[in-house]
């Protein structure tokens, strides 16, 4: 993967007075309630510039990132979790991977998203569209993944994973999703929130944080004064007896690479590289999907691998 630089001089300046970006995992309540909250204000800015996205598609493939930042703490080790969005709107679909160890990556079937008029708010339900979620735990030593999938019922990514996990997993769940936009149109914080009951949770628990939930003061707006999400979540929920678990790294990250694309040149078929070498076009251009990284290959440089591969040059 190769990171694109952020131009903005304001914002380079900004993001780096700003702590690491991050995830913690806390417990609630006597450890009746499960939370994992993320600070990605780096993450999602990096995820801007490397995919040229404007301010709706940012805000869209964000909360995407966000989300998959927070599901990622459901796995451990090498574990990754696949979060899929299929839907008949302008969006189009979603796809974000991420992994327990903190790389977030994935892509906008749509960039830009296709607009007949220009939006009047940030309500998501029409550029969705029917759709479905899927999650997938892609565990490490198991040959498939274990997906579950639930059909859209809000066009709002947050509602609508709470509702997947109610009814994928029966397990009472809340997310908050958070982008802070300053007056430049810039993301100057961004963070979320994973709320998950544990077994034997009280229900009354429940309701007192879903209540909460509505009064809490924002997320990204909270983190774009440099503050950081554990004083957070240690603040917001003081009074339920915050108990911390664990910290972990989180970042923009792809492990594609031009050894990666090379391979893949070198194994296609004689025919297929024969065409490539006789029809390019050059410089041969290969882009990954999830980091949007532009892997160019001259004329002579395919002439020279392909002849590596035991494939004819031309």
């Amino acid at each position: 993967m190769i990171k694109k630089k952020i131009e903005d001089r304001d914002l380079q300046e900004h993001l780096a007075a700003l702590p690491d970006d991050g995830r913690e995992v806390f417990l609630l309540h006597n450890d009746q309630i499960r939370v994992t909250a993320i600070s990605a204000t780096k993450l999602i800015n990096q995820m801007r510039v490397n995919h040229e996205l404007g301010l709706l598609e940012t805000y869209v493939l964000g909360q995407a990132y966000l989300a998959g930042g927070l599901l990622s703490a459901t796995v451990k080790g090498n574990d990754r979790i696949q979060l899929s969005i299929d839907c008949g709107g302008p969006i189009g679909g979603v796809f974000v991977e991420s992994w327990a160890v903190g790389a977030v990556r994935g892509y906008l079937k749509h960039n830009p998203i296709p607009l007949k008029e220009s939006l009047k708010s940030l309500d998501l339900n029409e550029l969705y569209g029917p759709g479905f979620i899927s999650v997938s735990k892609i565990l490490e030593g198991h040959k498939s993944p274990f997906t579950g999938q639930t059909m859209m019922a809000y066009g709002d990514l947050a509602k609508d994973l709470a509702l997947h996990y109610q009814q994928s997993e029966q397990t009472p769940s809340m997310f908050m999703l958070s982008l802070n936009f300053n007056k430049s149109g810039q993301v100057s914080g961004s963070g979320a929130l994973f709320l998950q009951a544990m077994p034997g949770c009280d229900e009354g628990v429940l309701e007192e944080l879903e209540n909460l939930s509505t009064k809490l003061p924002s997320i990204g707006a909270y983190l774009a004064e440099g503050k950081t999400i554990r004083s957070y979540v240690e603040k917001q929920f003081e009074t339920y007896q915050v108990r911390h678990l664990a910290s972990q790294f989180m970042a923009f990250s792809c492990p594609c690479s031009r050894e990666q694309y090379t391979r893949y040149l070198q194994h296609l078929n004689k025919e297929e590289q024969k065409d490539i070498l006789v029809n390019g076009p050059f410089p041969l251009e290969l882009v990954c999907v999830n980091c949007n990284t532009h892997y160019h290959y001259e004329r002579f440089e395919l002439e020279h691998l392909l002849s590596e591969a035991g494939g004819d040059t031309v």
